[in-house]
């Protein structure tokens, strides 16, 4: 299983290379089973190492002249001085010149002198031809004037320095010979206290070679950062070329068996390397790592590994006795393995060490061969690794060019300088042409150029820091440096920043400099692959390779068009003012207005306009101002306080650049267009990416809270903390000046705050610990000294001074340290932070110090070689450190990690316990958890859960099938009551739906009474109805049966035959029409029955109907009270739930809060504040997390309600229209039975009578 890349790694690996390495993880193998060759070395050619002869005089980077008497003649003409003198140069002629084979000094000699030294890493640059140095300029016979105003002191020389050229004539070279044949070499350990040193060549073709072989071996970042082990040869190569001897090794040498008297010599070829190596460790013994090659020996025994191997192998007690002095190749493997790997690297990229990588470091490092042949390593070769480039603290390959530069312009930090012109302070400062060139030499890719109108007659531009008593320069001098140096050291683009506040007139001058300069260098039309539209990202680096780009507001478009064509008009009519007449536009007068204000040096005018009648008073007086004040200046020169500077800072009020563009100008600004800023949200809409915006300190910080840095300038003058850090950190990536942005910052969907307390999204957090051993050649003197450990970064990564070691006195050699490890525990963005390690001396002054990136850093013991204030490199200094670096882990996870990182040696761990506690008599069964806080949290809340839910869940006809209870979906946590459940039944049993159930039971009871009453009342008519038609019937056949009967008494049966059959016809044509009239009555009343009974049916369940929807009526505004309770109900549970989680995490950061201040572990004031900081920040990211989720919990428990509750609803709705159409069906079944009953009763009527069955009895 391969682990994830790294952050370290995931920017410089290419996905093609990523597939193909884990597909096939043994050509990764094979390729990073070697070192890393690290080849800082430059071929010195042939002719430099055997030398040639040179004339050589420097000017020395500064001259102090005490006591000087300072005067101003009576005419105010002459300011002149004069002291007791100092010699301003030195000659000598006739030396040989050489540069060792390693590239690392260049070396002269001359008969009867010793031998002198120049360190190639402190030349700046060489350049053919004697460059005057700006800092002392010899200028004898010089005439010193004051202008009619009194604005200026002016004064003019014949030029050369006549003791030099004396000098140089008195060994046979004149001044016509000197042509092409001097060699400038610039030095310094600074950007600012420069030497030059000259070389006079025997002719033009040495000159030119030894330029070209000088300019070919300089520059060499590489060399900045060899081991110690390259350093100790690089000082025994100092020693050689010099020549000196050093009283302090004589003793040593004695026990070397050299010549060690005052007079003897050494033979170089007898003082071999590694002699002088000897030399070192007995004039340094390296007692701290004779004790960590012990303390491995311990390690390796005490662990699982050793014993494996000892089994392996079958060594012997007494083969163990005599790995006591020596270590073999498993213990080294371990060591490596444990010590020196960085834990977080992939294993891919990274392989572990193995025992051939072992052996090979034996085979490589161990002097002794019996030991290699055995596969041992001794204390003295393990030293000999430990200084090796092979244990350097960084990885090496970061020093080459290994950052991909096709990615736009905005994606990479870019190494800026601020106020590039200034020495110094920034107020009353000195400005140089010369820092220009040192500046881009040292990988400076963003220059400022703050120009301003010239007053001379030349009306030449010039470069100042505007109102704040610094010097000028030239604008066209600065040009001129700026071709020569800008790409020498990298050959990407170099961005010139114009701060203008010229006039157009001047602004043409400018632009004409900076076309004719630069040539084809200067960048002046936009790519045509990157045109400059919105939403088309800028060019790489790549793209501008050896490009040099302006950063100036340009105009709008219409108008630059519209002045160019008229400033094309005007040449072409051949006015000799086109130039000038350009700068006539609407807003002329406005214009002038301001540009008269913004003059460079305000400070220097003295006096009002002057008239012709006092002009000679007036000058007079001015004079003596000048005179004054030039001699008061003078003599607070170097000694400006700390108060009149922020006096100065105080009252300085800054004056932005003009917006009034030459249209020339403006054509050449393509890609760095200065805009107002109006906000994020703007420039998003505008999608405008060669747009930028500065801004002021504090809107900075503002902005910073959400946003990330584009360009931070440092002024390269001052060689303070902040730019040794950015040197430090530039050092990276071939020193080219640029350096990709993180991954997060480059990606427009992540945010970035730098004032984050917690870790940034998709960012791995840091834990580094330095453990400060001993330091090795810090001084040659009895001091004391200290060690300052610091971590600079995002300000929550910021920790300085807080970790020092104790003070080791009068031991400035090798002092021991052996301090505890200062641990910087969390740092939140490790591609930001650097770790500063200084050394100080028991003054307080700074010996040394060395700024380490952390993304490049590299675990283990390792030795740091230090740097000067300049962040030159010092020869020999170093510090002993052991650093730990590791993955972030919170406090509470380390097992976690441990056993996720881990898991055979966790389990192990874990099975080897359960065999102890059985060896106790204890099963792993029988150990108890412990109940936490939270398990009794859990126990409270089912306890209140079973209190509050006492309603018994049985099936209801309102509650689908498909739906659960209503309380069933909202089961709170940890002590929340369940929201009762809402039922029909319930619902039913409720007194007001009784009552009115009541009601409407009593409204159809008096209904149904009414319409029984009615049907009593045509029932009864309708009985007497047929009586009577029966009654009638019965009386007329009763008629004609008495009739005949008396007819047959009175005349005899046979004689009434006739009139019996005549009297059979009556009655049977009577009971024909009665039924025909029963059956006429009948159907009237069955047709009032049924008339009737609908009527009936339909008032019934009208009113049927009425009560059922009254009755869903009322069960619905009962459902939405009970609803609006539910949900009052969990709104008040939701607040009592959100109202105990509060109190509980404001316990919780309490009792954190107080653990943290009772934590007796942390000793240091500053870091218990930073953890309580880092606990709050946490905590209250958690705290905002849990509230959110809960948050969404509710919300989503208030939605589920309310979709039961809809579901209620609906589900009584449709039961309500199921009951009314079911209702209808009934009534209407009813209706038509009643009306059947009806006619049924209505036939049998008649026939039930008794006139109906006297006539079917007749019948």
């Amino acid at each position: 299983m391969y682990s994830l890349l790294p952050w370290r790694i995931s920017t410089i690996l290419q996905p093609k290379l990523f597939v193909l390495l884990t597909l096939f993880p043994w050509v990764l193998n094979i390729i990073m089973a070697k070192p890393y060759e690290f080849n800082w070395q430059k071929e010195v050619p042939s002719f430099m190492q055997e030398g040639a002869i040179f004339d050589r005089y420097e000017e020395e980077s500064f001259v102090f002249e005490p006591n000087c008497l300072f005067k101003v003649d009576e005419f105010g003409f002459f300011l002149t001085w004069k002291s007791e003198g100092k010699e301003s140069f030195v000659f000598e002629p006739n030396c040989l010149f050489k540069v060792d084979e390693f590239g690392f000094f260049l070396t002269w000699k001359s008969e009867g002198k010793e031998g002198q030294v120049l360190e190639c890493s402190l030349i700046n640059s060489i350049r053919l031809g004697a460059t005057p140095k700006e800092s002392f300029v010899f200028e004898p016979n010089c005439l010193f004037k004051v202008d009619e105003f009194g604005f200026f002191l002016t004064w003019k020389s014949e030029g050369k320095d006549p003791k030099i050229l004396a000098a140089l004539e008195a060994v046979g070279k004149s001044e016509n010979d000197l042509e092409g044949r001097i060699v400038c070499v610039c030095s310094g350990t600074d950007l600012v206290n420069i030497s030059f040193t000259y070389m006079v060549a025997e002719n033009p073709d040495v000159t030119k070679q030894w330029v070209d072989g000088l300019r070919s071996i300089i520059h060499n970042f590489r060399a900045n950062n060899v081991s110690p082990m390259t350093c100790l040869k690089k000082h025994i190569t100092r020693t050689f070329a010099s020549g000196k001897t050093e009283k302090v090794i004589f003793q040593a040498l004695k026990e070397l068996g050299l010549p060690s008297g005052k007079n003897d010599e050494i033979e170089p070829a007898a003082f071999t390397y590694e002699k002088f190596y000897e030399l070192t460790q007995k004039i340094c013994p390296r007692t701290d790592i004779e004790d960590l090659f012990k303390k491995i020996a311990a390690w390796i025994e005490a662990s699982d590994a050793f014993s494996q191997e000892e089994e392996q192998q079958g060594h012997s007690d007494e083969a163990m006795s005599l790995y006591a002095s020596f270590t073999w190749a498993p213990s080294v493997t371990y060591f490596l393995e444990a010590h020196q790997r960085d834990p977080r690297l992939n294993e891919i990229l990274f392989p572990f060490y193995d025992a051939k990588r072992a052996m090979q470091i034996i085979e490589m490092y161990e002097p002794d061969e019996d030991l290699k042949k055995k596969g041992l390593i001794s204390s003295d070769g393990f030293c000999r690794y430990l200084m090796s480039d092979e244990n350097a603290p960084v990885f090496l390959d970061r020093l080459e060019l290994y950052q991909e530069m096709d990615h736009p312009l905005a994606h990479y930090f870019i190494s800026s300088s601020h106020n590039t012109y200034l020495t110094g302070r920034q107020f009353g400062g000195k400005s140089s042409v010369e820092m220009y060139r040192q500046v881009l030499l040292a990988g400076c890719r963003c220059v400022e150029l703050d120009c301003w109108d010239g007053k001379g007659e030349d009306q030449e531009p010039i470069i100042t820091h505007g109102k704040a008593m610094c010097t000028d320069i030239l604008f066209k001098d600065v040009i001129q440096a700026i071709k020569e140096t800008a790409f020498v050291t990298s050959e990407y683009p170099v961005i010139l920043s114009f701060e203008n506040h010229c006039s157009k007139y001047q602004q043409y001058k400018m632009s004409k400099y900076c076309e004719d300069l630069f040539g084809d260098l200067l960048l002046k039309q936009a790519l045509e692959s990157h045109p400059l539209e919105p939403g088309r990202p800028l060019p790489s680096p790549n793209d501008l390779k050896r490009k040099i780009l302006i950063k100036n507001k340009r105009l709008k478009p219409e108008v630059e068009q519209k002045q160019l064509e008229a400033l094309k008009s005007m040449m072409e009519a051949g006015e000799s003012a086109a130039p000038v007449s350009i700068l006539e536009d609407d807003n002329e007068e406005e214009i002038e207005s301001v540009d008269q204000e913004e003059e460079a040096h305000p400070e220097y005018k003295f006096g009002s306009e002057l008239d012709d009648l006092g002009h000679k008073e007036v000058v007079a007086n001015s004079v003596k101002k000048v005179s004054d004040d030039l001699e008061h200046e003078n003599n607070k020169k170097g000694l400006v306080t700390v108060e009149d500077e922020q006096a100065w800072m105080a009252s300085y009020k800054y004056v932005g650049a003009t917006t009034n563009i030459h249209p020339y100008l403006s054509t050449m600004i393509n890609y760095a267009q200065p805009v107002k800023f109006q906000g994020f949200h703007v420039a998003e809409e505008r999608n405008i990416h060669y747009n930028m915006s500065s801004f002021n300190e504090s809107v900075g910080l503002g902005y910073l809270k959400t946003h990330a840095i584009e360009f931070v300038k440092y002024p390269y003058g001052m060689s303070d903390l902040a730019m040794q850090l950015n040197q430090g950190k530039f050092e990276y990536n071939g020193s080219c000046g640029y350096l990709l942005k993180p991954d997060f910052m480059r990606r427009p969907d992540r945010t970035f705050d730098p004032f984050s307390e917690t870790p940034v999204d998709g960012v791995i957090a840091a834990t580094c610990s330095v453990q400060v051993i001993s330091g090795q050649f810090l001084s040659d003197k009895k001091i004391g000294t200290y060690v300052e450990v610091d971590m600079y970064g995002l300000p929550t990564d910021t920790i300085r001074k807080e970790f020092r070691t104790r003070m080791v006195m009068n031991n400035g050699l090798n002092p021991v340290y052996n301090e505890e490890s200062f641990v910087f525990r969390k740092v939140i963005l490790p591609d930001l932070a650097v770790l500063r390690i200084a050394v100080y001396d028991d003054n307080n002054r700074l010996i040394g110090q060395r700024i380490l990136p952390l993304d490049g850093l590299q675990a283990g013991y390792r030795h740091i070689s230090l740097r000067n204030e300049g962040n030159k490199p010092l020869s020999l200094p170093t510090i002993f450190c052991n650093i730990v670096l590791k993955t972030y882990v919170p406090d509470g996870f380390g097992d976690i990690v441990d056993a996720l990182s881990d898991p055979k040696k966790f389990l192990s761990i874990t099975e080897k316990r359960a065999d102890q506690m059985r060896a106790m008599g204890i099963e792993t069964s029988d150990i108890a958890d412990v109940p936490s806080d939270t398990s009794k949290n859990d126990k409270k809340g089912k306890a209140n859960t079973a209190k509050t839910n006492v309603t018994p869940q049985s099936s209801s006809e309102l509650r689908p099938t498909t739906t659960a209870a209503l309380g069933s979906g909202l089961e709170a946590k940890k002590g929340i009551e369940l929201i009762p459940q809402v039922r029909i039944e319930d619902l039913k049993q409720m007194k007001a739906y009784l009552k009115h159930l009541k009601k409407q039971q009593k409204e159809l009871n008096s209904l149904k009474k009414k319409h029984a009453k009615e049907h009593s009342t045509m029932q009864k008519l309708h009985c007497t109805q047929v009586d009577k038609i029966v009654a009638q019937y019965d009386k007329e056949k009763s008629t004609h049966e008495k009739i005949l009967e008396k007819a047959m008494k009175k005349k005899g049966g046979s004689n009434c035959l006739e009139m019996k059959k005549e009297t059979e016809i009556k009655i049977q044509t009577l009971t024909s029409d009665h039924k025909s009239k029963v059956k006429e009555i009948v159907a009237q009343h069955t047709k009032e029955w049924s008339e009737m009974i609908n009527t009936h049916s339909a008032e019934e369940q009208e009113i049927r109907d009425l009560h059922l929807s009254q009755q869903c009526e009322l069960l619905r505004k009962l459902l939405i009270n009970a609803h609006e309770q539910q949900t009052q109900q969990l709104k008040l549970s939701h607040d009592r739930e959100s109202k105990e989680m509060r109190a509980h995490q404001a316990k919780i950061s309490m009792e954190n809060s107080k653990a943290i201040s009772q934590d007796k572990s942390i000793k240091n004031k500053a870091e218990r504040e930073r953890r309580v900081r880092e606990l709050n920040s946490s905590n209250t990211k958690k705290f905002l997390e849990e509230r959110k989720r809960l948050a969404m919990k509710q919300s989503k428990e208030m939605d589920q309600l309310k979709k039961v509750q809809l579901e209620h609803l609906e589900f009584l709705e449709k039961q309500n229209e199921q009951l009314l159409k079911s209702c209808h069906a009934v009534s209407q079944t009813q209706g038509e039975g009643d009306a059947a009953d009806g006619e049924i009763g209505s036939r049998d009527g008649p026939q039930t009578s008794n006139s109906c069955m006297k006539l079917q009895n007749t019948n």
